[in-house]
């Protein structure tokens, strides 16, 4: 199985040790299916846990071993172009969940209408908590 994860379920798992995001994450990290990212993305996740809102509840060691962890995956120097989304800043994700032929982007972010729009090629775009429930 290949799964896309937004930027905020990776950021959530570092966040709250108990929640779906960190579920997925540990279930990644077990093999349990196959991430795929992109160096976009890295480094958002770079840029994103530097915001000062994070500073308080990010430990810089473990987004460090994430993004360490997550050079492991699926990483997808380039991806295609004039994808649209609601955000244009998701459309990154998009085109992960198309250049990487992903079965899931599970995303938390309702307002940015990934959710709203279902799926993309084959990708189904859901929750954390819908792909728990679903694919673990």
């Amino acid at each position: 199985m290949l799964v896309v994860l937004d930027t905020n379920v990776l950021l959530s798992a570092l966040i709250s040790p108990h929640g779906a995001p960190d579920v997925i994450y540990r279930a990644w990290r077990a093999a349990k299916f196959e991430v795929i990212t992109s160096t976009v993305q890295l480094d958002e996740l770079r840029r994103a846990s530097r915001y000062p809102k994070f500073q308080a509840v990010l430990q810089p060691h473990k987004v460090g071993a994430m993004v360490n962890n997550l050079q492991r995956a699926t990483v997808l120097d380039s991806l295609p172009t004039g994808i649209e989304a609601a955000d244009p800043n998701d459309a990154f994700l998009l085109a992960m969940a198309i250049a990487g032929k992903a079965d899931y982007l599970v995303t938390g972010d309702r307002r940015a209408g990934l959710l709203q729009q279902a799926r993309i090629g084959k990708t189904r775009i859901v929750t954390p908590t819908t792909f728990c429930l679903e694919a673990l």
